[in-house]
């Protein structure tokens, strides 16, 4: 049974920092694509970043246009968590952040697709900024 579990969200000022953690249980960290979204009531959903895991080793990243350079995404393969390092938090950005976890059989796949009904999603985790 495959488990998702976010973490690390909480309330900052803008210009602040946080890092999300996304563990994840009975899904091999190979061949699978990691992603971080967020809902914002009343918004759609907005895919903030994935990441790629190849059954070699390597990893690619992909962020979106509104938090590339203030976000970074990675993997700790040993704990089998996903992290998003967030900085220079802007109101913005203030949301429900979720992990959704799934394999994929190449990056092509995971890029295609980032999120899938048949990925493993969390419960979420609330990040509001103030400013």
């Amino acid at each position: 049974q495959v488990e998702v579990v976010e973490s690390g969200g909480d309330s900052v000022q803008a210009g602040g920092s946080l890092t999300l953690s996304c563990a994840v249980s009975g899904l091999a960290f190979s061949s699978a694509c990691m992603t971080w979204f967020r809902q914002v009531p009343g918004q759609e959903r907005e895919g903030v970043a994935y990441i790629y895991l190849s059954r070699y080793g390597g990893w690619n990243t992909w962020y979106s246009g509104s938090v590339k350079g203030r976000f970074t995404i990675s993997q700790d393969k040993s704990k089998n968590t996903v992290y998003l390092q967030m900085n220079d938090l802007k109101t913005e950005d203030s949301g429900m952040y979720y992990c959704a976890a799934g394999m994929r059989e190449t990056y092509y796949s995971c890029r295609d697709e980032p999120l899938s009904s048949r990925d493993y999603w969390g419960q979420g985790t609330q990040v509001t900024v103030s400013s």
